[in-house]
């Protein structure tokens, strides 16, 4: 027997702690700056022909494909220092009135979100129509860009022992209200940015929302709410050679695994942090070391095996978060890793080209397959996360990603920023993105754990 289910109004209960005053708001209001195509140039092909098959290592997760980890919530900003960047909200009073009173269901604390199968529901799904969110980029716009089947789009996460509360964007804006929730890391963090953007700005109306990029920072901001939704490029978390947003595009990727200040400034006075790292550790079996630093013009490297060089930076980011967030105010996730489909012999279909072919999940749940994950930076992730003094929750996304190989955005996006031609559409074999994910699509499923972890906090 589970114990019964708790139910939240889901505006009422988001309204409970408005306090009625008569103070005037002032509210900042950014320029607005076309935002053209991301570059998104994380060498696939380079990636895709890499041979992941060494070393082979054991799968940590249970007979059910999960690891258990402990749910804990949390997070928040220390005092800011002089060079601190910092994006201050004014507070927005709540609404007064909402239409919509509709119940939702949480699930059990206790449930296990990850473990569970995918059910086709065109009813349902997509939470959002490709060609009615403006701000997703042409890297995943899959049916714009000519593909001819959507069914990937219709495919809900069916937890077994509960389920995922249904999504309602006025919810999930009034927990963002006066609030900033950013995604720090690499490009699959930005995949799914851009799906909680287009999430998020559905129900916004025309001129109440925008969307600004400077730097390494993308800023998404809901005027109506005063809500910002935040991706910051940082693909190993800690300093690299890789850290430009856009010329990044680099072979030799060499890491500092000490060094996390200058990013991490930017990470101070916000509300909800979701991080990641994984692809960019992918195209090498060991990772260079930088011997000094980068100011300095130092350029001697050490060659370090890929699990202990990502925990030395995984254990740098723990450190940085126990010292730097108060978690009175701030909640901390970190999502495990996204993987890559290249082999279609790896699902057992000897006719596939990588990914380019597939137009359903793999359904067989019991059926054992590897896609080359590597699971040690997995194990390396949940070591470090257990082992910290602020909790963190932990996104298990891996096991039922790895039965999407349909979703990924194929021959049906850009590279090096351009749109592939019709001859490059037609050799899958040196140009499908099996990396990452068409919109709407599999980042939305993501998306739906963390709203849940989010409306579920009060």
């Amino acid at each position: 027997m589970h114990p019964l289910r708790r139910k939240v109004s889901s505006y009422t209960a988001a309204m409970k702690q408005r306090k009625n005053n008569n103070l005037s708001v002032f509210v900042v209001v950014f320029s607005v700056f076309l935002f053209g195509f991301f570059m998104y140039n994380e060498d696939v092909k380079s990636i895709a022909e890499f041979p992941f098959s060494r070393p082979k290592t054991d799968h940590p997760l249970d007979s059910e494909g999960v690891v258990e980890i402990d749910s804990r919530t949390t997070i928040v900003v220390e005092s800011k220092t002089d060079e601190d960047q910092v994006i201050e909200l004014p507070v927005v009073p709540a609404e007064e009135e909402v239409e919509d009173d509709e119940e939702i269901e949480l699930p059990p604390e206790e449930c296990n979100l990850y473990d569970g199968r995918w059910v086709y529901d065109d009813a349902t799904h997509p939470l959002y129509k490709e060609d009615q969110c403006e701000f997703l980029t042409a890297q995943v716009t899959c049916m714009r860009n000519g593909r001819k089947d959507s069914m990937y789009q219709n495919w809900r996460w069916q937890p077994k022992d509960c389920n995922l509360p249904k999504f309602k964007a006025k919810l999930l804006l009034e927990k963002l209200r006066n609030k900033r929730l950013m995604f720090v890391g690499d490009s699959l963090n930005r995949n799914q940015w851009e799906s909680m953007v287009c999430l998020a700005q559905s129900i916004i109306p025309p001129g109440r929302k925008s969307l600004n990029k400077t730097g390494s920072l993308s800023i998404f901001r809901i005027e109506d709410y005063n809500a910002t939704v935040e991706f910051y490029w940082a693909p190993f978390l800690v300093e690299s050679n890789s850290d430009d947003p856009t010329m990044h595009s680099i072979l030799n990727r060499i890491i500092m695994p000490g060094s996390i200040k200058k990013h991490g400034k930017n990470w101070k006075n916000v509300d909800y942090l979701v991080f990641n790292t994984y692809i960019w550790w992918m195209n090498t079996f060991t990772m260079k070391v930088l011997r000094g630093s980068f100011d300095k013009g130092d350029t001697e490297y050490d060659e370090v095996e890929r699990p202990v060089a990502y925990a030395r930076v995984l254990k740098t980011w723990a450190k940085w978060v126990d010292k730097n967030i108060d978690p009175n105010r701030t909640t901390i996730f970190f999502s495990s890793m996204s993987p890559l489909h290249i082999k279609s012999l790896d699902w057992n279909n000897p006719d596939g080209i990588k990914c380019a072919k597939e137009t359903s999940p793999i359904l067989n749940m019991s059926m054992p397959f590897s896609v080359g994950t590597d699971w040690r930076l997995f194990t390396a992730a949940t070591d470090v996360i257990q082992s910290m003094k602020l909790p963190v929750h932990f996104l298990n996304i891996t096991s039922l990603s790895e039965y999407r190989k349909d979703a990924h955005t194929s021959v049906y996006t850009i590279r090096q920023g351009k749109m592939l031609t019709k001859e490059q559409q037609a050799d899958p074999n040196t140009y499908a993105d099996c990396i990452h994910w068409c919109l709407p699509g599999l980042p939305d499923t993501w998306n739906e754990f963390l709203y849940t972890r989010i409306i579920s906090r009060s």
